[in-house]
């Protein structure tokens, strides 16, 4: 039988990993699991597709076709690359239950913080060329990057996921985001080359 991928590699991060996890199950209680699942909720597929289904009605009503082609890779298809990735590594979950939560499905990587990385860090794409003041741009920077940090830090807290699950999530959305807007802007270039002859 062929060893899960997880195996193969070695995890720098294992010694964290395990600590985190370890602390935080053991300091779990129910209103801090309370408070956790909130913070994790703007990185829950129904959350994250409710944005998504707005955005997408916005973009169609105001013809924007690029950008609906640009979301429409970004989110769903980093989503489906996530799963992916999921079966491929095939790693277990911190803790499959306890007295808050119940876990199911694999762990490596995070989907609540890919999801975020890959809808908050589009949006934010979007907004900032249409924002004029630096310091207005700055805290659109900033409070993309803190939603997607209290996400990933309460699925770590939650016992949902490792410190490595959350990281590799946000460097797998950032590295996807890039691919995709890459890909979307050498189609415009492309069209606009063969309009000009």
């Amino acid at each position: 039988m062929v060893p899960p991928i997880a195996t193969l590699i070695a995890n720098p991060l294992a010694v964290p990993d395990h600590q985190l996890a370890s602390w935080f199950h053991a300091h779990l209680t129910a209103s801090f699991a309370a408070f956790l699942e909130v913070l994790s909720e703007p990185g829950s597929g129904e959350f994250i597709g409710l944005v998504l289904a707005i955005v997408v009605a916005v973009l169609l009503w105001k013809k924007k076709w690029p950008a609906l082609i640009t979301l429409v890779l970004t989110v769903p298809g980093g989503t489906l690359l996530n799963e992916a990735i999921k079966l491929a590594v095939h790693r277990h979950r911190p803790f499959i239950d306890g007295p808050f939560v119940d876990w199911s499905g694999y762990s490596f990587a995070s989907g609540h913080t890919i999801g975020a990385t890959l809808l908050y860090g589009q949006l934010a794409i979007f907004l900032l060329p249409e924002i004029k003041t630096r310091r207005n741009q700055l805290a659109v920077i900033f409070t993309t990057i803190a939603l997607v940090l209290l996400v990933g830090f309460s699925r770590i807290a939650l016992g949902a996921h490792y410190l490595s699950d959350v990281l590799a999530a946000m460097w797998f959305g950032s590295i996807w985001l890039a691919v995709c807007l890459l890909f979307v802007e050498s189609m415009r270039r492309n069209r606009e080359r063969n309009l000009l002859h």
